[in-house]
């Protein structure tokens, strides 16, 4: 039990590691050439110098800052709510005692298993009676809550959150809200900050239903790309030079919550 991993395993773990960074190294890769690239024979081994042209060709084909501003406010807007509410329920079906609570958790775990593509008629005509679409409120609204938010806080408290605790801060006075502000938030930060993570990412490369409702002036990044594609032709240096900026915004989200997200695995390790 005390062995220290050998070569094998980060043998293992680096080929892993190189295989998940190829996708985008091969993005750069293309996208740093010019379109002619994808007719040559073999493909290109080094990157090349036309990745900055290419970017400026992408900001001036589309609305890419637009898009980019309009993907953070709505990733950054879900992933908050997504959170906050995602905590509260998972705080009250983990730890308070209320007449059907098994049945309501459930549902709502049930609720997972309805494809997201069975809803989008009535949502649209939802949207479309409350005169939000075309706007971000379309985008952002419907993804406040999820269920898999809630199942995942649940499960997470079931554990991390002592009752003894929770009863020490009721002997103290607390109210409900400070006891699950200074109690259950505390202990419940290392799943916070994956479950925003994850929720982060999901939001940012969503493309399905902000295609429906968002205009061709008013897109979230995914859209903007799909717009850098045209009918019959398809430049590739174009196209993967911006999915390249578009992975930018995630990659220094990994890197500010990496440590929680380590933290929050480690959390249910077994200590020796």
């Amino acid at each position: 039990m005390n062995r220290r991993p050998g070569f094998v395993v980060y043998g293992l773990l680096i080929a892993f590691a190189l295989g998940s960074m190829f996708p985008l190294y091969w993005s750069f890769l293309v996208g740093s050439h010019t379109s002619e690239v994808m007719n040559s024979k073999l493909p290109p081994l080094l990157p090349g110098g036309h990745f900055i042209d290419n970017a400026q060709r992408v900001f001036s084909s589309v609305k890419f800052w637009k898009a980019m501003t309009n993907s953070l406010i709505v990733s950054t807007v879900v992933a908050a709510s997504v959170v906050f509410f995602s905590t509260l329920a998972g705080y009250a079906f983990a730890k308070l005692r209320f007449r059907g609570r098994d049945p309501m958790m459930v549902f709502v775990v049930a609720t997972l298993a309805v494809p997201t593509q069975l809803g989008i008629i009535p949502l649209f005509i939802v949207m479309a009676k409350l005169g939000w679409t075309g706007t971000l409120w379309a985008v952002i609204v419907p993804g406040l809550v999820t269920a898999f938010g809630v199942f995942f806080m649940r499960q997470y408290l079931v554990d991390a959150l002592p009752d003894e605790l929770i009863e020490a801060a009721r002997v103290d006075g607390c109210s409900m809200i400070r006891t699950f502000w200074h109690v259950a938030v505390p202990a419940a930060r290392p799943a916070m900050a994956i479950l925003g993570m994850f929720t982060f990412m999901a939001t940012w490369t969503d493309f399905f239903w902000p295609l429906i409702v968002l205009p061709a002036g008013n897109p979230t990044v995914q859209i903007a790309l799909q717009q850098l594609q045209s009918g019959y032709y398809v430049d590739y240096s174009l196209v993967l030079a911006g999915a390249v900026l578009s992975t930018v915004p995630l990659l220094i989200l990994f890197i500010f919550a990496g440590r929680h997200l380590v933290s929050g695995i480690m959390q249910g390790a077994v200590k020796g």
